[in-house]
């Protein structure tokens, strides 16, 4: 992967360049504005994994001097290990994203992130992870639940301070209220500052010297919260939806990180499920094959009718339009497709048998070269084959 192609840029691109080459990209696969699908996370990553090493001017020589290589551990370039380039995850595509373009106008509002918070003061809380399970009846429609959860509420002693009543927070004096160190290192690329959260402080900037008896200098105690779900129509086991600013308060009156909602839908044994589409089987009789028939197919939120004509072969699939599930986010609906097949009972009565035995006796006997062209290409569409 040759990470100027990631981002679009010619190897001469000034940091200007790959900072716009990079935020434009980032700003088409952000995972919120794709509904969590995969694929824009995974480019998602990608691109920030080349801007990573690209906006560095260390990574960025190492890299066009021995390409991959240099970050190897024990390659020419002397990067390997955690000061190289690695895959980020997820987390850390958001946060680099977030860190480097948070305070342009527009973006903290457009994802729900504070980007442009200073790196000194109260930490933002940490996100929560909620999985939700769904009928296929639910997902048809769309639903709206609610759900108790367990998260971090501010101390109602101190009221999110940290500090017990008569006292107050203090400037640190490591890094003077800043909440982060810098410290000047030497490199085989010559000298480099590295900032670093204030060992002393934790980042915050400030001191408690009596902290709050209940939480204990925290800020917040673990609580019970309900929470409101607006769960919308179509989505599918795996995706997510995002609630901003809902789940842990920060320590000391730091804001709330976010609650992750992940979507797992129940199996219905009546469908197979392929994106919007559905798929089911309608056991039918001879008769009702050769004569023609109304019969009943099951749709997600009540029996559908369907004629079957006369002379349907069995294992025929008849494609129903728009009565599949919804298009998440979006318009349209999928169809549902309904195979159609011969039951043959396993026992029979009296009459039943001597009716069959008569017909056995009158009935022609069966072209082999029958069927229409394509059956076995049809059947395996039909069974995704």
């Amino acid at each position: 992967m040759d990470l100027y192609e990631t981002l679009g840029v010619p190897r001469d691109a000034s940091d200007d360049d790959v900072k716009k080459a990079y935020r434009k990209l980032a700003m088409q696969w952000h995972p919120d504005r794709n509904n969590g699908s995969k694929e824009a996370e995974e480019k998602f990553k990608g691109i920030t994994e080349a801007y990573d090493v690209l906006r560095d001017p260390q990574k960025r020589a190492a890299y066009d001097r021995y390409g991959e290589a240099a970050f190897q551990r024990g390659g020419p370039g002397g990067m390997g290990g955690a000061a190289g380039m690695h895959h980020v995850d997820l987390s850390e595509a958001l946060n680099i994203f977030m860190r480097d373009f948070g305070g342009f106008a527009g973006l903290g509002d457009l994802f729900g992130a504070a980007g442009g918070r200073q790196s000194s003061g109260p930490r933002t809380g940490s996100d929560v992870k909620i999985a939700l399970d769904l009928t296929l009846a639910e997902v048809a429609t769309g639903v709206e639940k609610t759900v108790v959860a367990r998260l971090l509420d501010g101390c109602d002693r101190c009221e999110g301070s940290g500090a017990e009543a008569g006292s107050a927070p203090t400037r640190c004096t490591t890094c003077a209220g800043t909440g982060e160190v810098r410290r000047a290192q030497r490199s085989f690329f010559g000298q480099f500052v590295s900032v670093a959260p204030c060992p002393t402080c934790a980042g915050e900037g400030t001191i408690i010297a009596a902290p709050c008896k209940k939480c204990r200098g925290e800020g917040r105690m673990r609580a019970e919260r309900t929470l409101k779900i607006t769960v919308p129509a179509g989505v599918a086991t795996g995706q997510y939806m995002t609630l901003r600013g809902q789940g842990n308060v920060g320590p000391r009156g730091g804001p709330r990180g976010d609650v992750i909602v992940l979507f797992e839908v129940q199996e219905d044994p009546r469908f197979e499920r392929d994106g919007e589409d559905l798929y089911c089987e309608v056991l039918v009789s001879y008769p009702q094959l050769v004569l023609g028939a109304d019969v009943s197919a099951p749709g997600v939120t009540g029996d559908i009718s369907l004629r079957v004509p006369a002379g349907t072969q069995s294992g025929q699939v008849f494609h129903l339009k728009g009565r599949g599930l919804p298009r998440v986010n979006s318009t349209g609906v999928g169809d549902l497709h309904v195979r159609v097949q011969l039951w043959v009972p396993d026992k029979l009565s009296t009459r039943e048998e001597q009716l069959v035995r008569e017909l056995a006796a009158v009935q022609h006997d069966i072209p082999q070269d029958g069927r229409p062209k394509g059956f076995w290409s049809k059947m395996k569409e039909a069974l995704g084959a």
